[in-house]
């Protein structure tokens, strides 16, 4: 079975009000084992940047003023995940980006390619009710490394869900790997056969870049009156 791990960073929350895709990541499955295939694009959203938006992933207009727009990427990005299972945290929002993107450059919605869709944050829900479940609380329940984390970033990010994912699913086939979880009814061991990449340059945020975050995150939870999509 093919699947694949997808995260987005976009320019801000609603496709809806005009806000894009700039970042795509996606790490690919087989048969539940990592394959060391990715696909990484950064995106032109042919618009600004607000510094809301840009505190959270670090992604500038600059930066981005020289990437493909989304039409040039679509047909890699159907090439890859054509006919996968996509497994995304927050699924709602990602789809609908990627629906907004894949309609706008003149194609079939996202949807419509990909065989279906595992979203990580319902599972989570069910499995761990009334607790904090967005990526960092899972990566600290199944004890995944994360402290590199500090800016989001599509591929950082679906290196991580991908380890929690086999971590949340591992009762589900022998998945050949050894860690512990104290969070669990069982307290099985498990040994990943397969490393993530570990190529990806991290650029670390300085204290005040950090609280900047905090704040932004604050705003956006005030503003829209229920948790921010990077909080959820």
């Amino acid at each position: 079975m093919r699947q694949i791990i997808l995260d987005t960073e976009t320019t801000g929350l609603n496709p809806k009000n005009g806000d894009r895709l700039v970042e795509i990541g996606c790490i690919e499955l087989l048969n539940r084992r990592l394959t060391g295939n990715t696909l990484h694009f950064y995106v032109n959203p042919e618009r600004d940047m607000p510094e809301e938006a840009a505190r959270i992933h670090g992604l500038r207009a600059e930066f981005l003023a020289d990437k493909p727009v989304f039409k040039d990427l679509a047909e890699d990005i159907i090439a890859f995940t054509k006919d996968a299972e996509v497994i995304i945290h927050n699924a709602a929002f990602d789809m609908g980006f990627l629906d907004m993107e894949f309609r706008k450059a003149g194609y079939p919605v996202f949807s419509s390619i990909v065989s279906g869709v595992i979203d990580t944050l319902k599972d989570a829900q069910q499995m761990f009710p009334g607790k904090r479940n967005n990526l960092d609380a899972l990566c600290q329940r199944f004890e995944v490394k994360n402290d590199h984390r500090t800016f989001h970033g599509a591929l950082l990010d679906a290196e991580l869900l991908a380890e929690v994912y086999l971590c949340m699913t591992r009762g589900q086939n022998d998945l050949g790997m050894e860690a512990s979880d104290d969070s669990m009814d069982s307290n099985a061991q498990m040994q990943f056969l397969t490393e993530l990449p570990k190529n990806l340059k991290i650029i670390k945020a300085d204290a005040s870049e950090l609280a900047d975050h905090l704040q932004v995150l604050a705003e956006i939870e005030k503003k829209n009156k229920k948790p921010a999509v990077w909080g959820v």
